[in-house]
């Protein structure tokens, strides 16, 4: 165990949480990271459009983005049996350092794409990342079969917590331009703060034990009997994170600013109540996944958040619209948790790093393809198209996962007594 200051270990302690002190540094560097998503998200659109990007270009550097993601997500999955996770960790958060410092310096589309796909920088807001699959086997092997969806729901929680309270700082450049810096100065001020959040990330990620060892004493290794599971569900998430690629969160910001003039200040404050209501959502998935089962409960809270996306594309009031995205997004991130969980407790423990990694690297291909799309779509007649390919496909992703895995049950739900 990392040796930790007194006051802060008499706090832990106090709390009946000595032992996991660990666990709570996984949380506060999810939280440094969350904050920097949660503006990053949106001032990248707007620092795009400010040095005259089109919203197909947006589009495509989205695209940069997470096709780069995918690529050291999958270099994850091939290094995570040969170092520890924390050495890895700590790689990732200096390569999001990196990130905040490069993108302010480069306004030529190439460069900037480059450093898109190079870093960091996540357009989606969601668990897709390279810091994703780390975190989550750390977490696994930290947790009981009987507490893991909790864990998770609360680690889930923490981010998008932080990630609503980024997107409350993201007016933040209106505030520093009334201040007479320039607008691209106080966007570019913006990324800095965003490297600065690494260096936070970096600090908490150093004090988590220098070896993972599980509760099996198995070392991390690539996936064995697990194997079929794993490709299906990541199959499966493919559609999902496709589907979800026409709609993530910097694409909704530059449709909101595209179609209704949203300013930065309201795409801010909506964004921020979007993110908390997605934070709350989090701990009902773990108590309704304990009840109705993790797949049940992915289901069937994803279905109705498709259904009020499609809605939204067709309402031409902006009222309308931003109330029917925030029902969608009390409802759309139930199956965070609980999926992250599910994939963790259907693996054996020495499995767990790969098999983040498997289906994390084919969900970030996956959407990469769409944003470009969407961006291409939204300069046709009909913006709200990607919102309406969005929630179809999002539904048959969610029929063919209650049809292909209901059946397939983790170790505490296989206990309970019939």
């Amino acid at each position: 165990m990392v040796q930790l200051p007194h006051s802060y270990r008499g706090l832990l302690e106090g709390l009946g949480l000595a032992d996991r002190a660990d666990v709570l540094d996984l949380y506060a560097a999810r939280a440094a990271r969350g904050f920097g998503d949660g503006f990053a998200a949106i001032i990248l659109p707007a620092y795009l459009l400010e040095i005259g990007f089109n919203p197909f270009a947006i589009g495509l550097v989205a695209t940069a983005a997470l096709l780069g993601s995918a690529a050291t997500t999958m270099a994850v999955g091939f290094l995570a049996p040969r170092y520890h996770l924390r050495t890895l960790l700590l790689a990732c958060a200096a390569l999001m350092v990196l990130t905040g410092v490069a993108i302010p310096g480069f306004q030529h589309f190439i460069f900037i794409a480059l450093v898109a796909f190079i870093g960091t920088m996540n357009p989606t807001t969601g668990d897709i990342g390279v810091h994703v699959p780390l975190e989550q086997a750390a977490l696994a092997h930290r947790a009981l079969d009987a507490e893991r969806t909790h864990i998770f729901a609360r680690y889930s929680l923490i981010g998008a917590l932080s990630i609503a309270a980024g997107a409350l700082v993201a007016g933040a450049p209106d505030l520093l331009v009334s201040l007479h810096l320039s607008r691209i100065g106080a966007l570019q001020a913006m990324f800095y703060l965003y490297a600065a959040l690494g260096l936070i990330g970096a600090y908490f990620y150093s004090r988590l034990p220098r070896a993972e060892v599980t509760e099996t004493s198995q070392q991390a290794t690539a996936l064995g009997p697990s194997r079929r599971t794993v490709y299906k569900l990541a199959a499966l998430f493919s559609l999902d994170a496709f589907a979800g690629g026409f709609t993530v969160q910097s694409i909704m910001a530059l449709w909101l600013f595209e179609r209704f003039d949203l300013s930065l200040a309201a795409a801010s404050a909506f964004f921020f109540w979007s993110n908390v209501l997605a934070a709350f959502s989090y701990p009902v998935a773990a108590r309704l996944g304990k009840r109705f089962g993790l797949v049940n409960t992915m289901v069937f809270t994803h279905i109705p958040s498709s259904v009020c996306l499609i809605l939204a594309a067709f309402s031409p009031n902006l009222t309308v619209v931003l109330a029917l995205l925030l029902v969608r997004s009390a409802l759309s991130q139930m199956d965070v948790p609980t999926r992250t969980s599910y994939v963790m407790a259907v693996v054996t423990p020495a499995e767990r790093t790969a098999a983040a990694s498997v289906t994390a690297v084919p969900r970030s291909l996956a959407s990469a393809i769409s944003p470009a799309m969407s961006g291409a779509l939204l300069s046709t007649a009909f913006a709200g198209l990607p919102l309406i390919i969005c929630g179809v496909l999002k539904i048959v992703y969610d029929l063919s996962l209650l049809f292909s895995f209901r059946h397939i049950k983790p170790p505490e739900e296989k206990e309970r007594p019939h």
